[in-house]
């Protein structure tokens, strides 16, 4: 079982810039993934960005160049710095974590509103 605390939500300016944080905290295992999903209402749920416990990174085709996602291995925490933040970022958060390998159960934070104002 993992659970995973999200914070750093909150209502900024286009232009602007905010910090998400992730702990998770449990039966982590060496290997594992961590990342933000968001979904906006009527939308399907989407990848922002992700990172595995090696420090391989993925990001979505639409916060390239603006997001940077980063991990503290020994905290088990998850970071996501928004840069240039657009309205169209504005959504619900979700902090994800699966232990490796692929397959196994998915674990979702509680999730966090982020509005960008125009």
């Amino acid at each position: 079982q993992v659970q995973l605390v999200e914070s750093g939500g909150g209502l900024v300016q286009a232009g602007g810039s905010l910090r998400l944080s992730c702990a998770a905290s449990g039966s982590i295992f060496g290997g594992n993934v961590m990342g933000w999903y968001r979904q906006a209402p009527g939308k399907r749920r989407e990848l922002v960005a992700r990172i595995t416990s090696g420090g391989l990174i993925n990001y979505g085709d639409s916060v390239k160049g603006r997001f940077t996602i980063s991990r503290d291995n020994a905290r088990n925490t998850v970071y996501l710095q928004m840069n240039s933040l657009k309205p169209e970022d504005t959504a619900v958060y979700y902090c994800h974590f699966t232990n490796l390998p692929v397959g196994e159960f998915n674990y979702w934070g509680q999730g966090t509103q982020v509005t960008v104002s125009s």
